[in-house]
């Protein structure tokens, strides 16, 4: 058994507080950590001044664009505006309509001229409903869009089953009705 002499600190035995060393260790790391933000930043906002990445040591047409850009430019460049931002209402339908009425009624286009949504529910009933609610939904379309991009929606009820033909169908022929008659 050893025995302190008076020059020996006793040694704590719980966990021990770091020391000068850890605390500069600790602090040069931190250092490092914001030094290299600093310095992305700093390189971002350097790209940002010279238009981004580029291909060679001026500005031309062969540079690279950030995908967002040349989505919005395409669009821009295109007319493609109002048909982007009613795309953008097709898929947010249920926020717009609600949930319950987006289980029965899906949009399925939209004419840019006429400034028509057409809309097909999945039964009689729903497109009842849809119709009284068309109003409502065209002023709610429009807040979000911008006034007058949708006029009128135009309600259509389930379509029948596609129609199988045989292989022995007549060209031009309307089915079997047309020999009657």
């Amino acid at each position: 058994m050893t025995q302190n002499t008076p020059g020996d600190a006793p040694k704590p035995s719980g966990p021990q507080e770091p020391s000068g060393v850890d605390l500069a260790r600790v602090a040069l790391r931190a250092a490092k950590e914001a030094a290299r933000a600093r310095g992305d930043a700093a390189q971002q906002k350097k790209q940002a001044r010279r238009g981004g990445l580029r291909s060679g040591a001026r500005a031309d047409g062969r540079d690279p664009m950030a995908l967002g850009s040349a989505i919005n430019r395409l669009i821009t460049e295109r007319g493609w505006e109002a048909p982007a931002a009613v795309g953008g209402v097709m898929g947010r339908w249920p926020q717009i309509v609600g949930e319950d009425v987006a289980k029965h009624c899906v949009p399925e286009k939209y004419d840019e001229d006429e400034r028509v949504l057409t809309v097909r529910c999945d039964s009689t009933a729903w497109a009842t409903n849809l119709r009284l609610l068309a109003p409502t939904l065209v002023a709610r379309l429009n807040e979000d869009l911008g006034h007058g991009r949708v006029t009128l929606i135009k309600v259509q009820g389930p379509g029948g089953p596609a129609r199988r033909y045989g292989p022995l169908r007549a060209p031009g022929s309307t089915g079997p009705g047309d020999t009657y008659g």
